[in-house]
C-alpha cells in the first residue's frame, strides 16, 4: 500500500480552464499496482538477445528498437526478478537528461530495465496506460518534474518522488478517448517512420552494391574529414528552423546554422557513433562531429551510408569519458566507386532522401498538432469530439 497523499488541483497548474466536475486528481501510486527500480548496476551487452531499455532509447515518447542494446538470457531473467516488463506497462526514466519522459512496454518484445529507469503498473481499474503515457509526458508534468528533481550533479527522480506525482483522472471511458485520439496521430508518425526506416535499408543495400563492385581502395580520413561541432548550450539557443543536433540526433533548434545542409552528423560523446542526416541547414553541437567530403571521390549522399556500415559505435576512445576515436575511424580502409558508379547512386538516393524530407516535415506537423491538442485535452479546454474532428483532417 502506497503513502497517501493529498493531491488537488492546485498542487499542478493545467492552465486557466476550469476541470470537468467529474474529473479528480490522485498521486501516482494510488493508480498503480506497483512502481518497480531498475537494479543498480550496468548490464554486460551482447549482440542479440532481450532488448534492456535505456533513457535515450525512449526521448520520444516512445521505445525505439534502432539502437537499442541487448542483453544476454541471463542478465534479463536476473534484471526482471523484481517485476516482467509487460504491455500495459510503462518504462519511465527517472535521471539523467532525458528523465521525467514514459513510454509503453512494446508489444511482443522481451525487454528489462536499464540503469535509471522505472517500470510502472497502471492499474487498469482506475487509469487507462496509454492515457497515463500521454499525462507523464504533458507539458504539465514536464514543468513539474523538472521542480521536483533532487539530483545536485545529475537530474534524477527518487521512487518515492515518482510514487508522489499528481495524476489528473478524467473518468475511464474518456481516458481512453483522450488517448485514442492522441494515438491516431503517433499511429500515423509510426507509419511514416516505418516508411522512412524501409528506404533508408534500401539505400545502405544499394550503397553496398555500388561498394561490393568497386576496385579502388583507401582509407576513410583519404576521402573525408570528421571536424567538431561547436559548444551551443540551450541558454543560448533561440527556437527557430534550425535543428541542432547532439549525439543522440536532434535536440532542440535555433534561428541560425552553424552548415548548409545537406549534412552528416556523428556522434563523438554520449551516443558514441551514431549518424544522422541533416537535408538542411544544421548546428552539430561539440558531443559531435560533422562530415567534410574531400574533393570529389564521394558524394555526401554515399559517405552517409558508407559512416552508417562502419560500425562506428564499436570504436570507443580508451579514455575515461567514453568517446568515438577519431583516428580510429579514419583509418579504417575501404573500397570507393568509380565516378561514374557513385554519380548514379547518388542520383538514386537523392530522390530517396527527397520522399524521407516529405514524411520527415509530414512527422513534424503530426507532432506538433499532438503537442498542441495534448495539453487542451488534459486541461479540458477541449472536449475529444471536437479534437477527432482536427485529428480526422491530417490522419
Amino acid at each position: 500500500m502506497t503513502e497517501t497523499m493529498e493531491v488537488s488541483a492546485p498542487s499542478l497548474s493545467v492552465g486557466s480552464a476550469v476541470l470537468p466536475g467529474e474529473w479528480s486528481w490522485s498521486p501516482l501510486g494510488e493508480v498503480t499496482l506497483g512502481i518497480y527500480d531498475c537494479p543498480h548496476s550496468t548490464p554486460k551487452l551482447t549482440d542479440d538477445g532481450p532488448y534492456v531499455v535505456r533513457t535515450q532509447d525512449i526521448i520520444s515518447g516512445t521505445f525505439r528498437k534502432a539502437g537499442a542494446a541487448r542483453v544476454s538470457r541471463e542478465t534479463y531473467l536476473e534484471r526482471i526478478k523484481r517485476a516482467v516488463p509487460t504491455q500495459g506497462d510503462l518504462l519511465y526514466s527517472r535521471e539523467g537528461t532525458y528523465f521525467g519522459i514514459a513510454a509503453e512496454v512494446p508489444e511482443g518484445e522481451e525487454v528489462c530495465l536499464g540503469q535509471r529507469m522505472v517500470l510502472i503498473r497502471p492499474d487498469a481499474s482506475v487509469v487507462n496506460y496509454r492515457y497515463l503515457r500521454y499525462w507523464l509526458n504533458s507539458p504539465f508534468m514536464a514543468s513539474h518534474v523538472h521542480g521536483s528533481k533532487d539530483g545536485s550533479v545529475a537530474a534524477r527522480l527518487n521512487v518515492s518522488t515518482i510514487r508522489k506525482l499528481p495524476t489528473l483522472l478524467p473518468q475511464l471511458v474518456e481516458q481512453a478517448a483522450i488517448a485514442e485520439t492522441l494515438g491516431a496521430l503517433d499511429d500515423k508518425i509510426a507509419v511514416n517512420e516505418r516508411i522512412v526506416a524501409a528506404a533508408k535499408e534500401l539505400g545502405a543495400a544499394k550503397a553496398a552494391q555500388v561498394s561490393a563492385s568497386a576496385m579502388e581502395s583507401a582509407v576513410l580520413g583519404d576521402i573525408l574529414e570528421l571536424k567538431y561541432g561547436k559548444s551551443l548550450p540551450a541558454a543560448r539557443r533561440v527556437a527557430g528552423e534550425i535543428p541542432v543536433f547532439g549525439s543522440g540526433g536532434i535536440s532542440g533548434t535555433h534561428i541560425e546554422a552553424l552548415l548548409e545542409g545537406p549534412g552528416i552528423i556523428i556522434g563523438r560523446k554520449g551516443t558514441v557513433g551514431s549518424v544522422y542526416w541533416s537535408e538542411g541547414g544544421f548546428f552539430p553541437i561539440d558531443t559531435t562531429f560533422y562530415v567534410v567530403c574531400r574533393g570529389n571521390r564521394v558524394s555526401m549522399e554515399y559517405a552517409y551510408f558508407l559512416l552508417k556500415g562502419l560500425g562506428l559505435e564499436e570504436m570507443n576512445s580508451d579514455s575515461a569519458v567514453p568517446g568515438l576515436n577519431r583516428d580510429r575511424a579514419l583509418s579504417v580502409r575501404i573500397k570507393v566507386p568509380d565516378a561514374h558508379s557513385i554519380q548514379r547512386f547518388t542520383v538514386e538516393a537523392r530522390e530517396l532522401f527527397a520522399m524521407l524530407r516529405v514524411r520527415e516535415q509530414e512527422n513534424q506537423t503530426l507532432a506538433t498538432l499532438r503537442d498542441t491538442l495534448l495539453p487542451q485535452l488534459m486541461s479540458g479546454r477541449i472536449r475529444v469530439k471536437d479534437a477527432e474532428e482536427i485529428v480526422e483532417d491530417h490522419v
